[in-house]
């Protein structure tokens, strides 16, 4: 089994946004913020090459919203992903799972892609199968107030309506050595991909723990539905990575790919940071 990192590009949110309750003179020492209190965050992926199977774990934003909506998220960078598969020596018509952590559009707006005509909607991995947890899917089909703006009907719908989604109850898997685990506090089951690496395993981290930063238990987001659940489950997925030795993939650090943990005195904290030469070998 390959992994392989994936970048899509970067984007920028409120700062205070993304570390909650913990004050701006505390997290600016971690991520430096603009004029407009913004931070640089990535959106990067996850490909995983395993036999005949090439696996994908999120997609990025995606380029068919509008120039006001992307206007509000001040894309940036050079990095694509098709590029990125290109580099790598791949197309997405090679992707033959397509495993979505959730169903915020800057994890799955890369799902859907305007038709030749720009008439339509259509799915942009078409020999792909979609994976999505059954309880995320109807969330995102009846979304609670807080996150109605994050659920796009775009980026949802047309994937039912290919007939390549498929839907896991919390028992299923996606593939028989990839372990799944769920987590409630960012959003109803997000889906981690634990995945067996280099003699130990690599987590998806999704938006559980978005980036280096937010490894201290208090750092969650102010996007988090369940703040109290997302930090409970922080700490079993921290001290499960302590005790084990398993490595952290972080989706949204604009500048650490992944990186090991370890007990301190200050409760667990990173270890080794690893860079995409540790993945794309």
């Amino acid at each position: 089994m390959k992994i392989h990192v994936v970048e899509t590009g970067y984007f920028k949110l409120d700062g205070g946004a993304m570390f909650g309750v913990v004050p701006k003179s505390i997290w600016s020492k971690i991520h430096e913020a603009d004029a407009n209190n913004m931070i640089q965050l990535a959106m990067r992926c996850l490909l995983i090459e395993d036999g005949k199977r090439l696996i994908l774990i999120d997609n990025g934003i995606g380029n068919k919203q509008s120039d006001k909506f992307f206007g509000y998220y001040y894309l940036n960078g050079d990095a694509t992903l098709d590029k990125s598969l290109h580099q790598l020596g791949f197309h997405r018509n090679d992707i033959t799972d397509m495993v979505l952590s959730h169903l915020h559009f800057d994890h799955c707006g890369g799902s859907i892609a305007w038709n030749k005509d720009r008439t339509a909607y259509q799915t942009a991995f078409p020999n792909a199968t979609y994976w999505i947890a059954e309880q995320q899917w109807h969330e995102s089909l009846n979304p609670n107030v807080r996150e109605k703006a994050s659920f796009l009907k775009e980026n949802i719908l047309p994937i039912q309506e290919s007939g390549q989604l498929k839907l896991l109850g919390s028992t299923e898997k996606f593939h028989p050595e990839i372990d799944l685990l769920y987590t409630q506090g960012h959003t109803n089951s997000m889906m981690h991909a634990v995945i067996p690496y280099k003699g130990t395993h690599v987590i998806h981290m999704a938006d559980l723990i978005p980036t280096l930063g937010h490894i201290p238990i208090p750092y969650v987001m102010g996007y988090d539905v369940r703040p109290l659940d997302a930090m409970k489950e922080k700490q079993d997925v921290l001290q499960m990575a302590a005790d084990c030795g398993y490595v952290l993939f972080f989706e949204h650090d604009a500048h650490n790919i992944a990186c090991t943990v370890e007990e301190t005195e200050k409760g667990i904290r990173h270890k080794e940071i690893l860079t995409a030469d540790y993945f794309n070998l």
